[in-house]
């Protein structure tokens, strides 16, 4: 089976279009309509519907898609494994990390990392935890630095980087913070600016209320902290931030019995040979994180 025609199914499968697919692997539409027409005259099967302008896979290409991952992995697995002899830490890595920490956490680390390795050629992707931890879990990056799940995800390792204390927060103005004391009850009374549903944060915050058998008043949701944050300073509800964003603009909420925090670190898939950059990388965040290191 050919190798570029599997690896331009992939990104044809993954991005819905053939021409987009093209801009990702550096090609023409039809340099990458031929490798895929190739590979459904050898595999004597259909592996897209084009209707109206819309790829689609097939039930065939559906189930070729998670085994022609498997084999491109298994091919960048050995090309890592025989280029890590050389001891060279150089190349192309791929992480992916929130908006949080790439802002809040690892420019010091990343300056460090390019002084020592100026070899390497980051590919760092921006993303939503939860996209994050699926990347990884399907091979699309070597490691992931994001807010970890509650739960150990099934067949991914993670390792605590640092805890991160969250804070309850409101306008200076808001009737929250004329109350002499603040309770879980007093808050569901409000609106409140949240992360959105299905988020590793979100799903801290309701852990929290859950037990209480309250709802927060949920008026509006946003994954970006920053945006939160701005929302809360004109008045528009109280919410819930990392302490290390608190400022003036916003006031804490000090709410009676509650104490909420969040865990953020690595992940990686135990299947994954990593590169030397990757293990670099890996061992830097030893070196720098104090107490809550690997």
């Amino acid at each position: 089976m050919d190798i570029p025609a599997l690896n331009a199914f992939v990104t044809v499968a993954e991005s819905g279009s053939f021409s987009l697919a093209a801009e990702l692997i550096h090609l023409t539409q039809p340099a990458i309509s031929k490798r895929i027409t190739a590979l459904e005259s050898e595999l004597n099967c259909r592996l897209f519907d084009r209707i109206s302008r819309q790829t689609t896979l097939t039930e065939a290409g559906a189930a070729l898609l998670p085994r022609a991952r498997q084999i491109l992995e298994q091919i960048e697995d050995s090309k890592r494994t025989l280029t890590n002899l050389s001891g060279t830490i150089g190349g192309q890595l791929t992480i992916g990390t929130s908006h949080h920490i790439g802002l809040h956490r690892l420019p010091p680390i990343l300056r460090s990392y390019v002084d020592r390795y100026p070899q390497v050629d980051l590919d760092i992707r921006f993303l939503d935890s939860e996209a994050g931890m699926q990347a990884v879990l399907h091979g699309e990056l070597e490691l992931g630095l994001i807010t970890l799940p509650t739960e150990s995800p099934a067949g991914l390792i993670t390792h605590t980087i640092w805890e991160d204390p969250l804070a309850f927060i409101a306008a200076h103005d808001h009737p929250l913070t004329k109350l002499s004391a603040i309770t879980a009850s007093s808050l569901a009374n409000y609106d409140t600016i949240l992360p959105s549903e299905g988020t590793y944060t979100r799903q801290i915050i309701e852990a929290k209320f859950a037990p209480l058998g309250i709802t927060p008043r949920v008026s509006m949701a946003t994954n970006y902290l920053e945006t939160i944050k701005m929302l809360v300073s004109v008045g528009l509800g109280w919410s819930v931030l990392p302490r290390s964003m608190v400022d003036e603009e916003v006031s804490v909420l000090n709410v009676e019995g509650i104490e909420l925090k969040r865990i953020l670190g690595l992940v990686q898939h135990p299947q994954r040979t990593l590169s030397n950059a990757a293990s670099a990388l890996k061992q830097l965040l030893l070196e720098i994180v104090p107490s809550e290191a690997l």
